[in-house]
């Protein structure tokens, strides 16, 4: 019995320190080793700004050195940025997935919750012959910078100084971060030490210039700033000062650590040090904020500029003609490229990265920009195609780096022309495809029917659906057998199963929607039909390759806010009276109207539609596949999916729609329904006669139409697909191609 115990014991003693050691392995730190450099004093380096270049310490030896990267975003679907939402083996995968696309480096913008750190420093444990590298962002105190206009105040200065020196001990793992639900940031113990991995700092966020002008103007004789390892040059302004003192602070937190890395501060078009006579706000070319005024000392690691530079804004991209002198390799006068070299010339002793660059691929659109590139109406394909010649442009022009916006799509984030449709503490719940802001990744963030429900022609997928996922609508039209229903965080989908393959030559399809009381209950479409409850929106198939979605005149949010209200363009009184019958294209605004003293120059208001519904395949695993595909028809069987903004949802997973009541000139009232009535009907062209139900002259009775609703939802209920994007291909294409900075 004796023996046994001890054998038992003994292998009991083994077992748990086999055990234990599982337990070290995952909690313990893997030491993090790089190839560097030592300048004296214990300081390591691996990177340094050299003349006008970027090197790396490789091989015993400096080499030019080129980021090709990505911004990676704070979160997934669900999930607004400070939650602990991204897991370790997320950013483990992604890793992988980033060097295989041919990226060398991750740009992150603030600091990130521990599990970013010690994915990473494991990942590269495992890849220490090709480590991926990162370059460290330090968020600003946005919001109360350009809430009280001058980065003076003790409280923005402290807040900002306390966020460096949180940075730097996360990023070296020393770090201990207290929760605060109310911030958005990132918290918790920081153990793995990340530094060796790090590429370079960049410190701040795009500045308001209106913040910038107010700091200078208030703060008119503050002193250069003189520190350890930055100074201001005679020339720099106030602000510059102020960043060139929160650099140093940057440095002199590293050096404790053992360290040196290039540091760089962010900077945008906007606050650009070039001139833009063209440019027809005044703001876009305010002041500047001008990265050779401020310089390294002892800091072998050196300085460097960072910008953030898109195609289509600011507007003098489109409409200024002096940033039009370039022709692209397609013989194509080119501003992007002009600008590129513009703002490269202008820096001629210190290396200059876009930290930022890309196009989205979404429904909606923002801004429109010279070539087609815009932001945003892009398919998947056309956005890799822009992403990689843009790419090309930045290596070409002599850059340092591109890094692209961006890795992932994340749902939370908002875009200036849909900002008030939606609602605000909603929007990470659900896939809205207007918001072109969410939809920059190469690695897509699908909602969850994106391989379930595919908009194929092909019922058969609708067949495999459990029985809580669709509902057969019980509508009974003359030229449609079935027609089933169903949804997820992105769209309303609808399945019919017609009487006679669908002809667009010889018919038209519609597909009426309604939400509230009111709307059309008569129209064109209808051809002297009528219903007796309103319809908001209005789906209309016509054409052989699109269809389009309308809005009713008095319903329409564009027409109420920026006709109406703002007076941008004209209307007519009547429009906004019930029944007008008229149903309008569905648009977004893409430009306000602008004139003196506003602007330098009269600019005139500009919109887009985006109600637009593309014929295509939805199967990414098709070669036809086209991401903003929204019907397809064959034979007897019409798919379509509808994104739920263009049906008048500000948050499906509420049930809530904007009303057609007005809280004032720049919001609107919201109203929970119980679901959405659906009405079909099909138009002979050649006779121009509805042909779905009986001459009558009585109203269809929409109103005692069965709804199409469902439960609500909240985070814990957000599913969504993850894949990567034809645009990943695009760039993992350019990316390998390029190795090395091009000779300027």
């Amino acid at each position: 019995m004796k023996r046994f115990w001890k054998s038992s014991l003994a292998k009991l003693g083994l077992t748990a320190f086999i055990a234990a050691g599982a337990v070290v392995y995952w909690l313990w730190p893997p030491t993090a080793e790089v190839e560097s450099a030592e300048i004296g004093a214990g300081i390591q380096i691996k990177y340094r700004a050299n003349g006008t270049q970027i090197e790396q310490f490789a091989n015993q030896l400096w080499q030019p050195y080129f980021a090709k990267g990505v911004n990676m975003g704070a979160t997934i679907p669900g999930h607004f940025p400070g939650e602990l939402a991204i897991t370790k083996e997320d950013y483990e995968r992604w890793f992988a997935m980033i060097q295989e696309m041919g990226g060398n480096v991750i740009r992150i913008y603030t600091i990130l919750q521990p599990e970013f750190y010690e994915a990473l420093v494991r990942y590269n444990a495992k890849h220490q012959e090709n480590p991926l590298f990162f370059i460290q962002g330090v968020w600003s105190p946005e919001e109360k910078l350009n809430t009280s206009q001058d980065a003076y105040d003790p409280k923005i200065k402290q807040s900002f100084q306390q966020e460096i020196v949180n940075a730097v001990d996360a990023v070296y793992g020393k770090a201990e971060l207290e929760a605060d639900p109310h911030s958005g940031k990132a918290s918790g113990t920081y153990l793995f030490n990340a530094g060796p991995y790090l590429m370079g700092w960049i410190i701040g966020t795009e500045w308001d210039a209106r913040m910038v002008k107010n700091t200078n103007d208030q703060h008119p004789d503050v002193p250069d700033y003189h520190g350890t390892h930055f100074h201001s040059k005679p020339e720099a302004n106030p602000f510059e000062k102020w960043l060139a003192e929160m650099v140093d602070l940057t440095a002199k937190t590293e050096t404790k650590y053992g360290w040196q890395h290039p540091i760089a501060f962010s900077n945008w078009v906007t606050t650009d040090p070039l001139e833009h006579p063209g440019e027809p706000l005044l703001e876009e070319d305010l002041v500047s904020v001008d990265p050779t005024h401020l310089e390294p000392v002892d800091w072998k690691a050196g300085y460097f500029a960072s910008y953030h530079v898109y195609p289509y804004y600011p507007d003098f991209f489109t409409f200024d003609k002096s940033f039009q002198k370039m022709k692209n390799d397609q013989g194509e006068m080119d501003s992007y490229k002009t600008y590129l070299h513009q703002l490269k010339d202008y820096h001629k002793n210190i290396p200059v990265m876009i930290s930022e660059f890309g196009v989205p691929a979404s429904q909606g659109i923002a801004h429109k920009g010279m070539l087609g590139r815009h932001q945003g109406g892009h398919d998947e394909k056309s956005q890799g195609d822009i992403d990689a010649e843009m790419f090309r442009q930045i290596h070409q022009a002599g850059y340092s780096g591109a890094i692209l916006f961006t890795w992932q799509d994340e749902w939370f984030k908002k875009t200036w022309n849909t900002m008030r449709y939606d609602i605000p503490d909603r929007r990470a719940y659900w896939y809205n495809a207007l918001t072109n802001e969410s939809f920059f990744g190469v690695l897509g963030m699908f909602p969850s029917k994106d391989k379930d429900l595919l908009i194929d022609g092909d019922a058969s997928d609708w067949d495999k659906l459990a029985n809580e996922e669709k509902k057969k609508l019980p509508i009974k039209m003359k030229g449609f057998k079935e027609i089933w229903a169903s949804h997820d965080e992105g769209y309303l989908y609808l399945m019919a199963k017609l009487s006679k393959p669908f002809d667009p030559q010889n018919q038209e399809v519609y597909f009426g929607t309604d939400t509230l009381k009111g709307g059309n209950r008569h129209a064109p479409q209808l051809h002297g039909k009528t219903l007796d409850e309103g319809l908001e929106t209005l789906v209309e198939l016509s054409e052989p390759e699109k269809g389009r979605i309308k809005i009713a005149s008095n319903y329409d949010f564009h027409s109420r806010l920026y006709g109406k209200a703002y007076g941008m363009f004209p209307v007519n009184p009547q429009d906004f009276q019930d029944n007008t019958g008229i149903f309008n294209t569905w648009r977004l605004v893409v430009n306000y109207k602008l004139e003196p003293p506003d602007s330098r120059f009269e600019h005139p208001f500009s919109d887009v539609e985006v109600g637009e519904l593309l014929r295509g395949n939805s199967d990414s695993a098709d070669p036809d596949y086209n991401s903003k595909a929204m019907w397809q028809a064959k034979g007897n069987i019409l798919e379509i999916r509808i994104p739920w903004m263009l049906l008048g949802f500000g948050d499906p997973s509420s049930r809530k729609v904007i009303s057609y009541q007005d809280t004032g000139k720049s919001s609107f009232e919201y109203k929970e329904v119980e679901g959405i009535r659906i009405i079909p009907w099909i138009v002979d062209k050649g006779t121009q006669q509805v042909i779905s139900w009986e001459d009558s002259t009585k109203p269809y009775p929409v109103s005692q139409l069965p709804l199409y609703n469902w439960e609500k939802w909240q985070d814990v209920d957000v599913k969504y697909v993850e894949r990567p994007k034809q645009s990943y291909d695009r760039m993992q294409q350019v990316m390998k191609e390029i190795n090395q900075p091009a000779k300027k």
